[in-house]
């Protein structure tokens, strides 16, 4: 297989790839067994009807079709691999010259167009030097954690007042649409003011007392009628403070392993001077990516975000905002340079991921969507999202390098270890399990799969055929 790389632009190329009658063999023997396969011919088994008779009953052109529209995202992979392709978004295909129909004879020419990665130098790595807020721990800190903690004990006490932000409040809910309830709730508790419940409870709830009902409208958020706009009628039913322990010597030992409530918060104070020690490696990772991306131009393929830009306003039903459209596609913008500059990062410090690394990851993420680690990665492997996110977890590696390099102060001055923050990140040093390399993240810089190629009808290969008409 021959292939020749031509550059569009900064960030596109076109592949012009020749595909030879040998090579296209192994593509016409696996139509002849599948179209075999789909077709009754009086006696003969599916699956081994000879070539003769599907040329005859089918015809060679639909066969050429098939063994094109099967071999087409393989020739494609083939020379993005061996051209050291770096893709990005999902590439068009064009066949230009079809193979001879009588005898299979000719060279296969098509052409693919494909967003890449641009070619930029780093910069520099090392010598940077950030600054971040100074850690500082006030007795305010110490008491807000050490309420918190309190809170955990507490007990709920029925109290005869008016609900105030704060409160329990034991609820009965009623909602309708015109004259049709179509949902109810009775003795619920609500943590007024949490906004956790549904919107404008709050206000209705404030200075309401027990035995008092109200009505306010608003948006239902699940069942039937989910996204449209009920009558909410709410009885109060009564209002619960909590009530929290003494922070005492008898407190501490209860909640915690101490023996009084001095040590209790002498611990809690080396807990939040840690909160915001890591806390100062977070700002400063934060940093590091604004300064790399001021002292390197990293050109954006302009169709990968817009792309981007129409996907997320589509989902929030803002596709005629033209404000919030400047705002997500600057946002866009950046989000694809940054991972750009980490992927070449990547690279360039030979960061590995190991197969711990990407399960915590994992793990990770399927808890913030609220499924079962096992189903998440199902979706994932299904969606062909895997790569991606070993690319994700490559990323975080790279900046915790980088961040490793760096020279962090504090705004006194004041050297700042961000060695256990970068520690984190870069996993731990005994983790011994398989590497996953660079190369398995080939091809997912904009945290999507491809997908693989399309002709210039949209359609993909190994599903429908092409249709093209042969001269």
């Amino acid at each position: 297989m021959k292939t020749t790389v031509e550059k569009l632009t900064p960030t596109r190329v076109k592949l012009n790839i020749s595909v030879t009658p040998e090579e296209l063999k192994p593509s016409i023997q696996h139509a002849y067994e599948h179209i075999g396969s789909q077709v009754n011919i009086p006696g003969f088994r599916k699956g081994k009807v000879p070539p003769q008779l599907i040329d005859q009953r089918v015809g060679r052109e639909e066969v050429l079709n098939h063994a094109v529209s099967d071999g087409l995202d393989k020739f494609y992979r083939q020379a993005v691999t061996e051209e050291n392709i770096r893709v990005l978004g999902r590439p068009e295909a064009d066949i230009k010259t079809w193979p001879e129909v009588k005898d299979f004879s000719g060279d296969l020419e098509l052409t693919v167009e494909v967003d890449v990665r641009p070619e930029f130098t780093l910069p520099k790595l090392d010598g940077l030097t950030l600054t971040v807020d100074e850690v500082k721990v006030s007795a305010d800190d110490v008491k807000d954690e050490l309420d918190a903690l309190r809170s955990r004990f507490g007990t709920l006490v029925t109290v005869d007042r008016p609900a105030k932000k704060g409160d329990f409040a034991q609820l009965d809910l009623v909602a309708k649409i015109g004259d049709t309830e179509v949902d109810s709730a009775t003795s619920i508790s609500y943590e007024v003011g949490s906004g956790e419940l549904i919107e404008g409870i709050d206000e209705a709830l404030d200075s309401l007392s027990a035995g008092e009902s109200t009505t306010f409208e608003s948006v239902l958020l699940g069942g039937d009628h989910e996204g449209e706009t009920a009558l909410i009628n709410v009885t109060l039913l009564a209002v619960k403070e909590r009530e929290l322990p003494e922070a005492d010597d008898d407190f501490a030992q209860i909640a915690s392993q101490f023996d009084t409530i001095k040590e209790l918060k002498a611990d809690i104070k080396e807990q939040v001077e840690r909160s915001k020690a890591f806390g100062q490696g977070a700002q400063a990772r934060d940093q590091i990516v604004d300064e790399l991306l001021k002292s390197v131009e990293i050109p954006v393929p302009p169709k990968l975000v817009e792309d981007e830009v129409h996907r997320h306003l589509e989902n929030e039903n803002r596709l005629e905002d033209d404000v919030h459209r400047a705002e997500v596609t600057e946002s866009s913008e950046k989000t694809f340079r940054t991972q750009i500059l980490l992927d070449a990062i990547v690279e360039q410090e030979e960061v590995k991921v190991t197969q711990n690394e990407l399960t915590t990851y994992l793990v990770q993420g399927a808890a913030q969507y609220g499924m079962e680690p096992g189903e998440f990665i199902q979706v994932l492997d299904k969606n062909g999202q895997i790569p991606g996110m070993i690319a994700e977890v490559a990323r975080v590696k790279a900046l915790a390098v980088v961040l490793d390099k760096a020279k962090v102060v504090d705004s006194k001055g004041n050297a700042v270890d961000v060695s256990a923050f970068t520690a984190t990140a870069l996993g731990g040093e005994n983790d011994d399990s398989e590497e996953i390399t660079a190369a398995d993240v080939q091809g997912t810089n904009d945290g999507h799969e491809h997908g693989g190629a399309k002709d210039g009808h949209g359609r993909r290969p190994g599903h429908e055929h092409y249709g093209h008409d042969h001269k």
